[in-house]
């Protein structure tokens, strides 16, 4: 099935976002640092990717609580499963495709179907190993850890949030999946944030649609916001942090509110933050025009990061011309 094609932004750039100096699986390790130095249960695990995870300096700080499980990703979800019966906090590591995909039966079996409070800590998410290929995209996880009772999806928008995010995964009681990206990404947040797991964060007012966003899409939607101001239209910026339990009364504040909403995501728009929000806005029976924009039901391809966003459209300047298209 070959992919529509995106409509191209013809107005006038706008300034990017400042970017971060350290990426969120970075900025995730360090956190985790933190949290273990006034938490002795926490428990850190992975499998041959230890510096593509951020977890050097946990590796150094505590070794007697940390493993490299080798390449056994299936192993380590049962390790950390092991871990948790005995009142641990675990925290496994590695690539989104390997834990959603290659350790899928153990997540399920070993630790979403006991409830056990195992932190799955899935980098790289998306399209963000593009030049890996197909095999190496991690475009289907979320819409497989939602099928699993127990499991709670988190994914921060920025360095900031990233902090947030893994002191509530810590805190929370049973199974997180934690999608985290690869490289440096935007500041959304300066100073003070409030954060609640299952509460989504207004980071843009607007009333005339609703542009929703989890991790990377939230800088592209802030982004594709900007540029249709040009055009005298006002979006709504919605940062849907938790995927599951996602926040229907964000959802459907949004649906009532603006005359149409908009997801966007790194991620197949299979099972994921678009049809989560399907879902919600069917169930409510709230008749808003959605469109879901995302990788379509294809391979997402090879190349560089912001090359395959742009190309499957879920990338700022794309998102704002789709936009315009649907309300023309």
């Amino acid at each position: 099935m070959k992919s529509a094609k995106i409509p191209q932004w013809t107005g006038d750039p706008v300034q990017p976002l400042p970017m971060a100096d350290v990426a969120s699986r970075v900025a995730a390790g360090l956190c985790l640092v933190e949290e273990a130095r006034s938490n002795p249960d926490i428990w850190a695990l992975t499998s041959d990717v230890l510096n593509s995870t951020g977890l050097v300096p946990f590796a150094k700080a505590f070794p007697e609580r940390f493993l490299n499980v080798g390449i056994a990703e299936q192993s380590m979800m049962g390790i950390a499963a092991g871990l948790a019966t005995c009142g641990k906090i675990p925290v496994a590591a590695t690539f989104g495709f390997l834990a959603s995909m290659r350790a899928c039966e153990q997540v399920r079996s070993d630790i979403a179907y006991p409830n056990l409070n195992v932190k799955i800590y899935a980098t790289h998410a998306g399209v963000a190993l593009g030049k890996g290929g197909t095999t190496h995209h991690a475009l289907e996880d979320v819409a497989i850890m939602r099928t699993f009772a127990n499991m709670t999806i988190l994914e921060p928008a920025d360095v900031l949030e990233t902090q947030k995010v893994m002191a509530a995964a810590v805190a929370h009681q049973g199974p997180v999946y934690i999608r985290l990206r690869r490289g440096p990404g935007p500041v959304i947040y300066q100073g003070e944030l409030a954060y609640q797991i299952g509460k989504a964060n207004l980071v843009r007012e607007g009333n005339d649609l609703t542009l929703i966003g989890c991790g990377r899409t939230v800088g592209e939607c802030l982004l594709a916001a900007a540029l249709l101001t040009q055009r005298g239209i006002s979006a709504r910026v919605l940062d849907m942090h938790t995927l599951k339990p996602i926040d229907d009364e964000a959802i459907a504040a949004a649906a009532r509110e603006t005359r149409m909403v908009i997801t966007a995501e790194d991620h197949t728009i299979i099972g994921g933050l678009g049809g989560a929000v399907a879902e919600v806005m069917a169930e409510l029976g709230l008749a808003t025009p959605l469109r879901r924009l995302g990788v379509r039901d294809i391979y997402a391809g090879i190349g560089g990061e912001d090359e395959l966003l742009a190309k499957h459209g879920i990338a700022g300047p794309q998102i704002a011309a789709q936009v315009m298209q649907f309300l023309e």
